[in-house]
């Protein structure tokens, strides 16, 4: 009895051999159709995938989105920065261009003025009067310095004031734009015949100086040359101011004023040149002969 069942444990395993073999050489067969228990299993599983891959996905690509999001508020801060960057060096490129093109040209400026026997003190501008009817700046260099009063103020571009008012170790200029009252200069028109006026402050509505007291007989021209007269006592003389850009008679019709585009820039100071004569002045001059004489 042992032995049936034995011999029947064995036949049902060649069987199930059998039909395993005939499976696995059927689903290898080439065949185009899949059969229905394929179908079912195959539509099974995706359909499983399917409800889970779409969640899936779109956590995925929520968190992809944020990280993205975030890599790309972190390179946006980096571009600002560097576009900080360049802008504070294009004005620092930009400043330090335009001062080395002022001290070229004021070196340059410089030696022509020793040719006329002028000291020349170089300074820096340390302040600016924020008060636009008083036109001052301020520069490092004072008495300790040999700065005096009333000495004549220089760029490279031309004449721009006076000294004012000097300490140890600072002083401050008097723009030529300035409106005081007492702020004139004495100037001439570089031309054939000798046209001498006074420089008087600004006129605001167009922005050029006031170049004022002008003979009426006087023929002007624009395109003149403005410069100072050495009148005085007070000033050199050919230190240059601007040009005549108009003029017209005075409003009781006994003079004419002239407006002159400044030669200088008075918004952009940063070094200026002190001018002190060192030729005897006409004043210096007379009262030599009037000494002489009286000896």
């Amino acid at each position: 009895m042992s032995s049936f069942f034995s011999n029947k444990r064995l036949i049902v395993l060649l069987v199930c051999m059998i039909i395993l073999v005939a499976l696995i050489g059927y689903s290898m067969s080439d065949r185009r159709a899949l059969s229905w228990p394929e179908q079912v299993v195959m539509d099974t599983v995706g359909s499983v995938q399917s409800a889970f891959s779409r969640p899936a996905h779109f956590v995925a690509g929520f968190f992809d989105n944020i990280n993205d999001m975030r890599n790309l508020y972190e390179e946006n801060q980096v571009l600002k920065s560097h576009l900080d960057d360049f802008a504070s060096l294009q004005v620092e490129v930009n400043q330090l261009r335009r001062r080395n093109e002022e001290l070229e040209s004021a070196v340059d400026l410089q030696d022509d003025l020793h040719l006329m026997d002028y000291t020349v003190r170089s300074a820096l501008v340390i302040h600016r009067s924020p008060d636009r009817w008083n036109e001052q700046v301020g520069i490092n260099k004072g008495a300790q310095d040999g700065i005096e009063e009333n000495m004549a103020v220089m760029t490279s571009g031309g004449l721009i004031g006076k000294i004012d008012q000097v300490s140890q170790f600072s002083s401050s200029i008097q723009l030529l734009s300035d409106q005081d009252v007492t702020n004139r200069i004495s100037a001439m028109v570089d031309a054939d015949e000798s046209v001498y006026g006074f420089i008087e402050g600004i006129d605001h509505e167009n922005g050029y100086l006031q170049f004022t007291k002008i003979d009426i007989d006087v023929d002007l021209e624009t395109g003149q040359t403005v410069s100072t007269s050495g009148l005085g006592g007070v000033f050199p003389e050919g230190l240059v101011i601007g040009e005549i850009v108009d003029y017209e008679n005075d409003e009781f019709g006994l003079t004419q004023t002239a407006y002159v585009e400044p030669s200088a820039n008075y918004y952009h100071l940063d070094y200026v040149m002190v001018i002190e004569r060192d030729a005897p002045s006409i004043e210096d001059e007379i009262n030599l002969d009037a000494e002489d004489e009286d000896s």
